[in-house]
C-alpha cells in the first residue's frame, strides 16, 4: 500500500460520501429560498470544499490524538501509532486539505471567505475537548453538522433563517449521539487516563439514555426544519425510516450488551445520514 493510499485509510476518506448528502441538502435548499440556479461550479467547488474540510478534521484529530491512540488496544493498530505513516505526512496532508478548503471558500459566495475559520477552528478544538470536558461528543456534532449551513450560505442564501441552523442541531444531535455510543468502549481507558466522555463520567446506562434524547431531538429539529422549508412527501418518508434507523441503532446497544455496537455505528447509522441527506434534496423537487 503506497503513502497515499494509507493517508486515505487513515482520514477514512470514503466516508466522505456520508457527510456530502447534507451539504447537497444545505446546497439545494438554500438556492431554493434564494431563488437562484445551481451551477456545475457550485456542485464542484462545495464538494471540494467538503472534502478539504472532512480531511483537515480527521488529519487533525489523528495527529493530535497519535500518542492517546498509541495506549489505547482498540486504536494502537491506526496508521499513526503503527508508523505506517508519519507526522510529518499527515501535517501536510492537513495543510494540503485546509488550502483546499480556502480556495472553495473563495470560489463560492463571498461570506464563505470570512466565515471558513470558524469550522476549522472546530476542528482544532475538537481533539483536545476529550481531556476537559465530557461535551466533547457536541463539539464534535457541531463541527460536522456545519456541512448544511456553510452549503446553504455558500449558495447566497439568507443567513437569518432558522432552517440551516435547524439542520445543524439536527445533525449535531444526530452525530454527538451515535459518538457516545461510539465511546463506550472505551470506558475503562478513559477513566485510566482522565479523559473525558458521557461514558466515563455518568456511566454506559445513563450515557445511552442521553443518546435516545438526543437522537429524539434529531428527528425533532428535521421535522421543524421540513415543516418550514415546505417540503414534498418524499422527505416526510424519509424522516419516518431515518427515525424508525435510529430507534432500531438505539436498541442494539445497553449497558448490558455491546456486542452490536459495530453493526449500530458502523451500518445502521451510515444509512441514517444518507436517508436524511438525500430525503431533504427529494423533498424540493
Amino acid at each position: 500500500m503506497g503513502t497515499a493510499a494509507k493517508l486515505a485509510s487513515l482520514v477514512k476518506l470514503e466516508h466522505t460520501i456520508f457527510a456530502l448528502p447534507f451539504a447537497y441538502a444545505g446546497m439545494v435548499l438554500g438556492a431554493r429560498a434564494a431563488d437562484v440556479d445551481i451551477t456545475v461550479a457550485m456542485v464542484l467547488w462545495i464538494t471540494a470544499a467538503m472534502v478539504g474540510a472532512r480531511t483537515l478534521a480527521m488529519g487533525l484529530n489523528r495527529v493530535i490524538d497519535a500518542s492517546i491512540d498509541a495506549r489505547n488496544p482498540r486504536t494502537a493498530g491506526r496508521e499513526l501509532p503503527t508508523g505506517l505513516v508519519s507526522r510529518s505526512q499527515v501535517w501536510l496532508l492537513c495543510a494540503a486539505s485546509l488550502v483546499l478548503l480556502i480556495v472553495a471558500t473563495f470560489q463560492l459566495d463571498e461570506i464563505t471567505r470570512l466565515l471558513w475559520p470558524i469550522p476549522v477552528a472546530l476542528f482544532v478544538l475538537y481533539p483536545y475537548t476529550k481531556r476537559f470536558t465530557w461535551l466533547c461528543h457536541l463539539v464534535l456534532g457541531l463541527s460536522i453538522g456545519l456541512a448544511p449551513l456553510g452549503a446553504w450560505l455558500a449558495v447566497g442564501a439568507d443567513g437569518s433563517d432558522p432552517v440551516p441552523y435547524l439542520l445543524w442541531l439536527g445533525i449535531a444531535t444526530w452525530i454527538g449521539g451515535f459518538d457516545v455510543i461510539y465511546a463506550t468502549e472505551d470506558v475503562d481507558f478513559d477513566r485510566a487516563n482522565g479523559l473525558n466522555s458521557l461514558p466515563a463520567r455518568f456511566g454506559v446506562g445513563p450515557a445511552l439514555a442521553m443518546v435516545r434524547v438526543a437522537h429524539a431531538a434529531t428527528i425533532a429539529a428535521f421535522g421543524i426544519a421540513g415543516s418550514r422549508s415546505d417540503l414534498n412527501p418524499g422527505f416526510w418518508v424519509a424522516l419516518v425510516v431515518a427515525a424508525g434507523l435510529l430507534v432500531w441503532e438505539n436498541s442494539m446497544v445497553s449497558a448490558d450488551d455491546l456486542t452490536r455496537l459495530d453493526k449500530a455505528f458502523f451500518t445502521i447509522n451510515s444509512y441514517v445520514g444518507v436517508v436524511l441527506g438525500v430525503g431533504l434534496m427529494v423533498g424540493t423537487i
